[in-house]
This record gives structure tokens, sequence and C-alpha cells, in this order.
């Protein structure tokens, strides 16, 4: 007997596998355990295995190394990008966080394990990994090679979405260069040039304003800031501006290019008159032109958004003379823009398909990371397109193209599986030297599709302990969600969630302004059965709970799912609760939705019937959801020990007492006619009959008491082993109860019937997903019976006539291993 308690506010990591549990099954290793696991998921995991808890603490002075930015290749940022201020985007909502990296110092005490629990035995893997995150200062190997995994975690968020500019020599004229070779001015030719600043003459033509600006944004990056600051300068911006309608548009456009390479703060008051000037000018300007201007907003880090509805607008109109380059750093501009034109995403659709055979890898990256930015959905048949092509080039695609398109078959949610099948080969030997948030991305991508590879999970698994410090809060949550959703269980478990939990307990300040981060990592963590009290503390408070209220996302069904499932599964908690008004508030939603969407499904539906007239009527049978956090629903029945049906929902009983003469009592002989078939001398309305007869017989013996061992369906329970086979699938949806049974009358066995369909499992595949493991774990620790239609076999007897479902599913509901199962 395996007994295992919770601590109090639980200090630390428990890896949670019963509560005053009895197991009788013998233990399985590992692997075997894993195989039947995705084998067959619907069937309980009875085997044993040691508990730890373990404390989470901060390793004293570890520096971490936060670079905030996405993924990509290794690449020197940019002095130029180093130096410039925070900026926005073009239209207002993209923030640039920088490049800079930002080093942080936490105090913290040394981890420790606690000592162990009655009959838990602490983890021996986890011990490695405790001496190294506890390591003081590092040595000089391991500065060297935080220096190195310094280099690839970098990632210049403004250059590296313009890769694909490189691939051909058009993007020179659409796209401002930052790489131009320019010839460098002295300091002593800048002074010169400043000197000459001294009144704003009508000698001083836009040409030569031009030409000063231009030469000056020659000096070296390091007198730039000194520049900014001159009275000299600012005269000289002055001068342009008043005089700003007598230059060129060329020249205009030099002055824009000028300010990128000086880094002008895209707030500075001059630029407004620029901006006013290249809206007036748009209709005389071409396509190109207008496209680098939109380039230059773009490196300036301002937001621009009357010249881009313009451009927009613009190529609205010429949509069908766009060259391939020009379409590529259109769908550029408008992925950094943030903008989705829908009238014109429409016309870009059939420019994809036209140049798709044309677009190098890197540009079909590009179009992927636009249409995801800006939210454009765009048709499965083009996506499939896409698809497509990268499937057949994956090899030699770079890995920041790659996860592009795994951006925005995540969106669309498009289930390619050759291209998923590709990702599976090509993928685990790049992850070492991929960044991690392009890591988390790919991660990601699989379980927003559902896709189950344990090559891909085990490869982030086994490379994200030594990464984890430059996780961002999102980036933590993310992994956690991705493990939790397809239930996976690495190689190095313990190791890999101790170091993600660590992790979020560092980013706990972030979580402040992104609450939604906080609860995505957490229900990760609940699928697969851990809950990191200290974390689950704060993200039940009344303080947190007020946070998620100011949130953008709707967070309360979050909140529902995780402050449930504490309460089953934790019963030593004794931290934080959300408030009873919350769980009423939230199940009233959760319900209403149910209503609408749930129970009117047709799966559901014609099973409930079935049931009602196999049963005897409603008050055998309760659709509804006996675990509202869950968000699925749960069709309840309730036998006694000898498979007698009891009768309970009485609210769903109906006063017409027809519906107790509609029960179908499925008799050994009755089977036999179903399976073999009849003679020709009864009709299938005598069959039908038949079955009626036996129903009202068997209605009315459950409504009365039960004496001795008479039971209505002692022959529907007898069924032999030659008639099982006919259902062989079904043998493995037939689940026993893990824990004691609670709040149940002696004698009795409640079932929780599971209609299920292809979103509770991992794609072409029978491994459910966590959030339905998660339901079914917590429904036998209350002790119900989980009964599984899944969709592979109840979906094709839909098709099928009323006696083969009527058979399907009293094998289900009378299987004689439910009652021995439960006794």
């Amino acid at each position: 007997m395996a007994t295992v308690l919770i601590c109090r506010r639980f200090p630390g990591l428990s890896r949670v596998t019963a509560f005053s549990t009895t197991t009788k099954c013998k233990a399985e290793n590992g692997s075997e355990r894993k195989r039947k696991k995705e084998e067959t998921p619907e069937t309980a995991n009875t085997g044993t295995e040691p508990t730890a808890t373990i404390q989470l603490l901060n390793p004293l002075g570890y520096r971490v190394l936060y670079n905030p930015s996405a993924y990509a290749k290794s690449r020197a940022v940019s002095q130029q990008h180093a130096a410039r201020n925070r900026g926005q985007a073009l239209d207002g909502t993209f923030s640039s966080t920088g490049t800079a990296q930002v080093q942080s110092t936490f105090s913290t005490t040394s981890s420790q394990a606690l000592p162990a629990i009655k009959n838990a035995l602490p983890n021996p893997k986890f011990k490695p990994f405790l001496k190294q995150t506890v390591a003081a200062q590092p040595s000089a190997a391991q500065t060297k090679e935080e220096t190195e995994m310094e280099k690839t975690e970098m990632h210049d968020s403004k250059e590296d979405p313009r890769m694909f500019q490189k691939g051909r020599p058009e993007y020179q004229s659409l796209s401002y260069n930052k790489f131009e070779l320019i010839e460098a001015l002295s300091l002593e030719e800048g002074d010169s040039i400043l000197r000459s600043i001294t009144l704003c003459k009508d000698s001083q033509s836009p040409e030569t304003i031009t030409d000063f600006f231009r030469k000056l944004s020659c000096l070296p990056v390091e007198r730039h800031a000194v520049l900014r600051s001159d009275p000299r300068f600012n005269r000289l911006c002055s001068c342009a501006v008043e005089s700003i309608r007598l230059f060129s548009t060329s020249e205009l456009i030099d002055i824009l290019k000028a300010f990128v390479r000086l880094v002008i703060p895209p707030t500075h008051p001059m630029l407004n008159a620029y901006e006013k000037e290249f809206c007036r000018r748009v209709w005389d300007m071409n396509l190109d032109q207008l496209l680098l201007v939109a380039d230059c907003w773009r490196c300036l880090e301002r937001s621009v958004p009357s010249y881009l509805s313009i451009l927009f607008s613009y190529a609205n109109m010429h949509w069908k003379d766009l060259t391939l380059p020009q379409f590529v750093q259109l769908v550029y501009i408008i992925g950094e823009g943030r903008k989705s034109p829908t009238d014109l995403m429409q016309k870009l659709e059939s420019l994809i398909l036209k140049y798709l055979d044309s677009f190098t890898s890197e540009e079909v990256g590009a179009i992927c990371l636009g249409l995801f930015k800006s939210i454009s959905g765009i048709s499965d048949r083009v996506m499939r397109k896409i698809g497509d092509k990268v499937s057949l080039q994956m090899e030699n695609m770079s890995t920041y193209a790659l996860v592009n398109v795994l951006k925005m078959l995540r969106y669309s949610r498009i289930d390619h599986l050759p291209l998923l099948k590709q990702l599976g080969k090509v993928i685990p030997p790049r992850i070492p030297m991929i960044n991690i948030q392009g890591i988390m991305h790919i991660a990601l991508s699989c379980s927003s599709l559902h896709y189950y590879d344990e090559d891909i999970l085990a490869a982030v698994a086994m490379s994200l302990p030594s990464k984890v410090t430059y996780c961002r809060s999102k980036d933590a949550a993310k992994f956690l969600w991705s493990f939790g959703c397809l239930d996976y269980e690495p190689p190095n478990e313990e190791q890999f969630y101790s170091s993600l939990i660590e992790q979020m307990h560092r980013k706990l300040h972030e979580f402040e302004k992104f609450p939604e981060h906080l609860l995505t990592g957490l229900l990760g963590l609940a699928f697969v059965q851990r809950f990191p009290a200290e974390l689950i503390d704060y993200a039940l408070s009344n303080e947190f709970v007020q946070k998620t209220r100011e949130s953008k996302y709707e967070l309360r069904k979050d909140l529902f799912t995780l402050g449930r499932s504490v309460e089953i599964e934790c019963p030593g908690y004794k931290g934080s609760r959300l408030s009873p008004q919350l769980y009423e508030e939230i199940t009233e939603m959760v319900l209403n939705f149910a209503e609408e969407e749930i129970y009117v499904r047709p799966e559901i539906v014609e099973a409930v019937s079935l049931l009602e007239s196999m049963l005897g009527g409603p008050e055998y049978v309760k659709s509804h959801m006996l675990l509202p956090h869950t968000r699925s629903s749960d069709l309840e029945i309730h036998l006694a020990m000898d498979g007698h049906p009891i009768p309970f929902n009485f609210k769903g009983a109906t006063t017409d007492k027809k519906l107790k003469d509609i029960g179908v009592n499925l008799t050994d002989d009755l089977l036999t006619q179903l399976i073999k078939g009849r003679s020709n001398s009864q009709s299938a309305m005598e069959v039908e009959n038949e079955a009626k007869a036996h129903g009202q017989e068997r209605a009315e013996e459950a409504q009365a008491p039960s004496t001795g061992g008479r039971t209505a369906f002692s022959d529907g329970a007898s069924v032999t082993g030659a008639r099982l086979k006919v259902w062989p699938k079904s043998q493995r949806c037939l689940e026993t109860p893990l824990s004691p049974v609670l709040n149940q009358q002696p004698g009795e066995v409640k079932l929780a019937i599971q209609v299920s369909n292809r979103n509770h499992y991992c794609y072409c595949s029978k491994r459910l997903l966590g959030l339905h493991s998660l339901k079914r774990r917590q429904l036998r620790q209350l002790g119900y019976v989980v009964v599984e239609l899944p969709f592979w076999e109840w979906f094709p007897l839909l098709k099928r006539t009323r006696l083969e479902k009527l058979s399907y599913l009293h094998y289900k509901v009378f299987n004689p291993a439910l009652l021995r199962g439960a006794g």
C-alpha cells in the first residue's frame, strides 16, 4: 500500500501519483509503461513509481543573461541597434526590447531535497542536477561555455526577419541596407560641416542640405549621440523641415536613410513633418520607393499607420503588377506593421500560388512570418501548397525560416502530415544549436497541432536545462504547456521540470504583467500531476485573480481548471483558493456553453438516446459535466454490484410513463440474432417488439428493491469470450478506478462514460491529450469507473443500425470486467 501525503504549503515540487491510494498491480518499467500509454491511452496507468518532493530554491549567485528577443542563427548584435532607444513598430503595437544583454543576479538559497516521504523515494537522477545548479562561481571553462551559449542565444529581432533580402539584388532598391558600404567621414570633416551651418540661408539648397545629412550620417557610430545633441545639427534639421516641400522625393528618401543611420529617436518631432510629406506624395511615387520608405520607417521603429494605409490602398490597386521581390517585401511590411488589410490579403493569396515555385526557402519563411504577425488567415489550400514545398526542401532550409513556417501552420491549424513527419527527421539533430525561443516555437507547434513526436520532444527536453536561464516567462510557460498537453514524460523528467519551475520562480515578477503565462505553465504542470505550491498559492490569490481580470485574455476558465484540480488532487494543500462566488460565476459560464455547444453534438445525443432506451428511461442516464473545469461532458450511469441499473436522475425523467417501455434487454439469444441474423420467419418488427417486452420487464424490476442475486441483466452480463471478439478494440477502453470510491453508496458502481472525439487525442494517434488524461485521472480519484466510447469505434457505428449500436453500448456498460474491477 502506497500512501503519499502533501506537505503544508508545498515548499517544493511534488510528483503526485495517488493520495491515500492502494495499488495492487505490479509496477511496470518506464519504457513499458510509456509504450502501453501510447498504444492504449484509455487504459489506466496502474504502475507504481517512486515519488519525491523537491524544494524549489534558486541557486546562490546564479547569473542570468536574459535576451528577450526571438531566436535564429548566432550573430553579433550591431552597435547601431544596441544604441537605439526603445520604440514602436509601424502600427504602434510593436515594442522593441532591444538585443543588449541584461545581467541579473538572483539572491537565492541552495536547493535541498526534503526528507523522503513515507513510502516514497527521492529520484537519484535529480541529485547531480542540484549540485550543478548550486555551483558558486563558474570556472574558466564554464565561463567560456557560457560565452558560447550567449552567442547562440543572441538574436537581432530587426535584422533576422530581413535575411530574405540578401537572396536577390532586387531587394536593394526596396529596402534599407544597413550593410551597404559607405565612405566614412572623418571627425574633422564633420566639424567643418557643422561650422558651416550657422544660418539657414537661401544659398543652402535642398541638394546641399541632403548632402550634409548624407555625410554626417557617415560619422563613426560612437559620435552619433554627440551629433544628435549638437545645436548646429538641430538647426540643420529645422532648415530641412522648413523647406521640406522643395526636396525631391529621392532627396527626402536619402534624408530618411540618413536618419536611420544616425538612429534618430522614433518620437523626434521633426519626423512628423516627414511622415505627412510622404503621405502627401504617395500617389506620385513608384512602388519601389513606397516600399523603401516603409522599410525606413520600420528601421526607425516609428509607427506610421496613415502611411501604411495609403501604401496598402496603392498596392490593392496595382496588385497584379507586383513582382516577386515587391510582393515578398510588401508581406514583410504588412507583418512588421501588424496590419492585415483584408481585401488586399485575399488578392495576395493568388500571388503566393503564382510565385510559390520560384520562392527561396527564406522567402517562404518571410511570407509565413508576415502572415503570422499580421494575423492574416489564408485558405487551407494555399497553406497546404506551402507545406508541400517546405516538406521537400526542409533539409536545406534555415531553422529560422522553418520555424516561421511552423508558426503559420500552427495558426492555420493545418495537419500537414508529410511536413510534420519530415520535421521529426530534420529538427532533432538541430535542437542543440537552436536558440531557446526557436525551440519553444517548435515544441509549441507540436502541441498546438496535437502532434506527438517523441524524437522531437526528447531532443527538446535534453537541451533545455542548460538553456533554461535564457527563457522568458512566456518561454517557460509554453514549454510546460506543450509537454503537458502532449502528456509526454521526457527521459530527464525531474531535471526538465525542476529547471523550468525554478525559472518560473525567477520570472515571477513578469507574471504581474503577463498573468496568462503563469496559468499556462501551471496548467501544463497539472496535466502531468505536478503542483508547485508556492506558484499555485500566488496564482489563486486575490491579488493575482484581480490581475487576470485586467488581462486582455479570458483567464477565468484557466483559473477554474487549476483551482478545482488542486482541490481534487492535493487534499493537503493549505494555500490560497478561489472564492465560491468566482467558482459559481465560472461554472455557470461553462455550463451555459455546454448546453449550447456540447450536449447537442450528434454523437452525444445519439448515445444518450440509446442508453435511455436500453436502460429504461432518462432516470438511468444523466448527460452533464461531472467535472465542469475539464470542459467536456459525461454520461453518468449507476449500477449495483450485481449489474442492476439504479435510477438516480429523477430531475431528468419525464412524467411520460411510455419512456419506461422502451428499454431493450439484450440477452444472449438476442445478441446471437443480432450478430448471426434471424430466420426469415421472424421480421424486424417482431425483433423490436420482443426487445420492448424484455425492456418493460427489466424496467419494472429496476424500480423494485433488489433481492438476493436477482438481476434483470444476468443474461447480458454473461456474454461469452467468443462474443467479445466482435468488438476487439473495445477491450482497451475499459478502465478500473485507481483510488477509493468517494461519496459513493456501498454496493454501487458509478460509470462516467466518455464520448470522445478526435480533439481529445494526439493527431493520428490513440494517445490522450493532457487535459483529458487529467480528467480521467480525477474521475477515478472521485470514485468513478471511466468507460470510453472512443471516436474510432463510436463514430463509424453512428452510420450503422440501431441494434448494432445498442449491442455495442450494452457491452460497454455491462462488461463483467467493470464490476470485477470496481469490486
